[in-house]
């Protein structure tokens, strides 16, 4: 018997939230007709998907190898259903974009309304989530595209250079660097430097573009947004990096904080734009990055 496309879609939400209950909530079902649904599949398939006790759910090793698949599988069905769209007008239709909280809240403002302006036929609808989390999505099937910075692991996803975002040095009124004009990647070495929590890539992006460890500078907080990390600095913490696209939206607010560029030009990260190689909508697809590349150059301007 051949696995149906609720079950593949069961076993990649289980695999997901690591709990039935939450997975049943996701796609709409009881619990109980999701576990009988994947118990049936396990049958079926004569292997484990999920290793089961009452406070966590595990991936087998056979699991792993069958998610991989699967995810594969919803991203195909996903593209079959574009193919049918392909008839529409340019920028019709859905589109679902997910994107990173570190680009989302400074670009998506203006460029929804400009977006609707220019296509008032298109629909898009938006996922926030972490780099990871949106490139699984973007797997099953269950986004179309997404924003996020580079460099990052896409196997088999298209993706296009959308623009630069430097990488601004904020820190408080009266701190020993306040005079300097430009500083130094080595300026910020035995640093208290604050940075976003792990998940976040713009902490590693951060890190990477200044050549820095994290035993190079002082990594006692974390925060959760730049939003927090900016208040942070604001009461004496340490010092942190922005991106330019985040200072232009104003995420300084009301603060007396500082600014430093850097020497290096290269203190930036690569924000881009991703889809599924086997998707049909390049094309539109390409026409929206021109759209959101512009409007983030007209912001960065500002």
């Amino acid at each position: 018997m051949t696995p149906s496309i609720k079950q593949i879609r069961y076993i990649c939400a289980v695999a997901e939230y690591k709990h039935f209950s939450k997975a049943a909530e996701a796609c709409f079902v009881t619990q109980s007709t999701l576990s009988a649904a994947i118990q049936d599949l396990e049958s079926q398939l004569g292997v484990i998907i999920f290793e089961r006790s009452k406070k966590t759910v595990l991936i087998t090793p056979s699991g792993e190898k069958l998610l991989e698949q699967a995810r594969k599988i919803l991203g195909e069905i996903e593209d079959f259903v574009s193919l049918a769209k392909m008839n529409q007008d340019v920028l019709t239709g859905e589109i679902r974009l997910g994107v990173i909280p570190t680009i989302g809240p400074f670009i998506l403002p203006s460029l929804l309304k400009e977006l609707r302006e220019t296509y008032p036929k298109l629909g898009l609808y938006l996922k926030e989530d972490l780099s990871s989390k949106l490139y699984r999505h973007l797997q099953q099937g269950e986004l179309d595209l997404i924003v996020l910075a580079f460099p990052y692991a896409l196997p088999e996803m298209d993706t296009i250079s959308l623009f630069k975002d430097e990488f601004l040095l904020c820190l408080s009124p009266g701190h020993k660097l306040e005079k300097s004009k430009r500083v130094k990647q080595s300026h910020l070495q035995g640093q208290s430097l604050l940075l976003l929590e792990e998940g976040h890539c713009l902490r590693d992006h951060a890190l990477e573009a200044c050549n820095l460890e994290k035993a190079d500078t002082n990594l006692v907080y974390q925060g959760t947004s730049l939003h927090t990390l900016v208040h942070m600095v604001a009461n004496g913490l340490g010092v942190t990096l922005l991106p330019q696209i985040a200072v232009a939206a104003d995420v300084l607010g009301d603060t007396k904080l500082q600014l430093k560029k850097f020497n290096n030009e290269n203190v930036s990260r690569e924000i881009g734009l991703a889809w599924r190689k086997s998707d049909p909508r390049r094309e539109e697809y390409l026409l929206l990055a021109d759209f959101i590349r512009t409007n983030a150059v007209k912001l960065q301007s500002q």
